[in-house]
């Protein structure tokens, strides 16, 4: 197992969004943006893909201690603090409609007022009748 494979079970297990992840990393005064993070969870076979270092991952984990129990003087719950990140996960997630109902509300409409629809054209083959005899 690889940093980046560490990582991503985290994000996941966290449920992490990628600016919150940056947050977590200014924490700790480390800069990086949200394009870098997001190469990070690429495939290793992307174009974009970076392995994810060491030094990446150490700031993540101290940043990710002081995002979950606080500082010395201002102490959190860690579970109160996933509790609410997973309330904002399921309650972002309700207001998103699947692509599908989308489409179901463009196919109902009814046609545009100068739409003719095309006659197709008649073949000539579709008037021959073809008789297969079985060979006893």
């Amino acid at each position: 197992m690889n940093n980046n494979d560490i990582f991503k079970k985290l994000r996941v297990a966290l449920q992490l969004r990628d600016d919150q992840i940056v947050d977590i990393l200014q924490l700790v005064d480390f800069r990086i943006s949200k394009g870098e993070i997001g190469n990070f969870f690429r495939n290793e076979d992307h174009p974009k893909f970076m392995e994810c270092g060491d030094q990446v991952l150490r700031n993540f984990l101290n940043g990710l201690v002081i995002h979950l129990r606080g500082t010395r003087e201002n102490p959190k719950n860690a579970a109160e603090v996933i509790a609410k990140n997973q309330a904002e996960v399921k309650t972002a997630a309700k207001g998103i409609k699947p692509k599908e109902t989308v489409a179901k509300v463009a196919i109902a409409k009814n046609p545009a007022k100068n739409f003719v629809p095309k006659k197709a054209p008649k073949s000539p083959v579709e008037k021959v009748k073809f008789t297969i005899k079985k060979k006893k």
